[in-house]
């Protein structure tokens, strides 16, 4: 594979050994995103128009496969689990009033908030209409308190929301539950349809908490060090929203009285006035650089958690997409 983990080339390679089956969950995907209702229709083309890495859908495929699962119900994982992320992000759009993603308007930006929350409900309960086609009582227990547990993420998030005092426990609770357990339910579930022993199982699920978390970290990062032609996203978009991320948390910790007043400041009224000054406090402190040494401590903690599985060219991939994960750029 690519010695430059972070490429788009590295993730294309990695997807290459599974194509067949993520062409699968993207038919799986438009087909399941139909709707008689125009309005319905007209937002999830939208959504499937605007892309993205599909990194959960991949994980899942990757996983089954390591596993020496069934092509068919392990799609129709991959297929679910990112109607539940997409759900989320309809409501998180509407939720930070969001403009932009991937590059493009919001449909919550095109068609309304009203449209987008409904939209979002219409995508979760298709995703538990693909879980019920699994026939497992498992899986279903797995996504009902996994769904659960993002929904609470998602408030603790709020609650943090322009309190420069959160500290990086309180953070790190809402990326375990608001990011992290999807992916852990994803690698879970992938092992629990494929008949898995109960090893394996567990391998899968600590494999996906970590490398959900290294991924938010890395997008936290991202945020105070790319683009918007890059990320499809303006910098600075956590601190216009009063998110008190790592970074930030940090600078806070290591910052000279003047910079800790500018930094609470900002996270207090959000917007990004004073971004050129915050980066530079960030900076200084390493927030960046402690942040990102986080992440790839989550990513070999993801890579030994492989250990339990079979040696073979989907456990590699595994390993690739988490050393991925913590080197992208985007």
């Amino acid at each position: 594979m690519s010695t430059d983990h972070g490429s788009p080339e590295a993730l294309e390679q990695i997807r290459e050994l599974v194509q067949g089956e993520l062409s699968a969950v993207d038919a799986t995907i438009r087909e399941r995103f139909r709707s008689s209702v125009t309005l319905v229709e007209q937002v999830a083309q939208h959504i499937i128009a605007g892309g993205g890495k599909r990194l959960r859908p991949l994980m899942v495929v990757l996983a089954g496969r390591a596993c020496d699962g069934a092509r068919v119900e392990c799609i129709l994982a991959a297929a679910f689990i990112e109607f539940i992320h997409t759900a989320t992000l309809l409501h998180d759009d509407v939720v930070d009033m969001s403009v932009r993603r991937r590059g493009r308007d919001t449909a919550n930006e095109v068609y309304g908030n009203q449209a987008s929350v409904l939209v979002g409900d219409f995508v979760y309960s298709r995703a538990f209409q693909l879980m019920a086609a699994t026939h497992s009582h498992r899986v279903i227990e797995i996504m009902a308190d996994a769904t659960n547990m993002i929904a609470e993420g998602e408030v603790l998030q709020l609650m943090n929301a322009h309190d420069p005092d959160t500290t990086e426990t309180r953070y790190l609770e809402v990326i375990h539950r608001k990011t992290a357990r999807l992916f852990q339910a994803g690698g879970e579930v992938a092992a629990v349809v494929s008949g898995a022993d109960e090893p394996a199982q567990q391998a899968l699920a600590v494999y996906g908490r970590h490398l959900g978390t290294a991924y938010q970290l890395i997008d936290d990062v991202l945020d105070y060090q790319s683009d918007a032609q890059t990320r499809g996203k303006n910098l600075g978009e956590d601190l216009a929203e009063g998110k008190p991320t790592l970074p930030l948390i940090h600078a806070l910790r290591k910052a000279t009285p003047g910079s800790a007043r500018l930094i609470r400041e900002a996270i207090r009224n959000g917007g990004r006035e004073h971004l050129e000054e915050v980066l530079c406090a960030i900076e200084s402190a390493g927030g960046l650089e402690y942040t990102t040494a986080l992440a790839h401590t989550e990513a070999e903690q993801a890579l030994v958690a492989l250990d339990a599985l079979p040696d073979t060219p989907y456990r590699d991939a595994l390993a690739a997409l988490a050393r991925f994960t913590v080197c992208r750029r985007s």
